[in-house]
């Protein structure tokens, strides 16, 4: 396995990451010519790339950098959060990072990590391959709306439409079972709405905005947004396990904490 940075959950899970302020874009504030940027065949934008983003390590703190060593990525934090009082709960009751054990991170959690992801694109349909652990999330942009039943999934149900050259990506139907950054470790409900918009500031800047709306923990919407980089012709996603080199969970380290974690985020006995 090629490891971009860290080469277990522990070593990652244990790194300080160094946050510089830094604006981030704002969603439709392009000075880009709108016949500069690539295209589907329908005329709507094209974000089919492999994009370096930054290490959200905490919505609520503006930062900069990639962490693909690219240059240019940053985001804006949301400020502090409101909490309901199960939120507020939550946030105080004692925490350990499930993904030590190798299981699932969740939409929020995997779109805030700084592991580059792909996207390919088509008029219908817009897939996004993410480096982190090497899953894919699928975007309908076919017109369709929401199921009136949705199945509970961590990275749920998208789809997706246009307004003018902004891709809006609505998503829900969570398990709740997932915090919403890297390090800060805000929880989520099955309450869980998120609204994705993707805006190019130029060919190799894209602006991302992600609005977070989860009434059972949260009495306020949380803003964030960011900017992508386009990475170089020839970068490519690498390969990512992470059961390879997780001593801490092979060699039985983490046994003590097995049980109540597994009880605590997945209702499992």
């Amino acid at each position: 396995m090629r490891i971009r940075f860290w080469g277990s959950i522990r070593t990652m899970t244990a790194v300080a990451v160094v946050l510089f302020l830094a604006p981030a874009f704002a969603i439709g504030q392009s000075a880009t010519p709108a016949t500069d940027i690539p295209r589907l065949p329908n005329g709507k934008p094209d974000f089919s790339g492999v994009w370096a983003r930054p290490r959200v390590a905490d919505i609520t703190k503006d930062g900069s950098g990639c962490g693909s060593g690219a240059s240019g990525c940053s985001q804006k934090g949301s400020g502090e959060l409101s909490f309901t009082p199960l939120g507020a709960q939550l946030m105080k009751a004692p925490k350990f990072d499930y993904t030590a054990f190798c299981l699932p991170w969740g939409y929020t959690r995997t779109m805030q990590t700084e592991y580059p992801l792909e996207v390919i694109q088509t008029p219908k349909r817009l897939a996004t391959l993410f480096e982190s652990n090497n899953i894919f999330h699928v975007v309908p942009t076919d017109g369709r709306q929401h199921s009136k039943e949705i199945e509970p999934t961590w990275m749920g149900t998208s789809i997706g439409w246009y307004e003018g050259d902004t891709l809006v990506i609505d998503t829900k139907g969570f398990n709740g079972r997932f915090t919403l950054d890297v390090g800060a470790e805000h929880p989520t409900s099955d309450a869980l709405h998120i609204v994705e918009r993707l805006s190019y500031v130029d060919v190799n800047r894209v602006g991302y905005e992600i609005t977070i709306e989860d009434p059972k923990i949260y009495t306020r919407p949380i803003k964030n947004s960011r900017t992508w980089v386009r990475m170089k012709p020839g970068d490519e996603l690498l390969e990512y396990w992470c059961m390879e080199n997780n001593k801490d969970l092979l060699d039985g380290h983490l046994d003590h904490l097995r049980d109540e974690t597994f009880k605590k985020y997945f209702a499992i006995d």
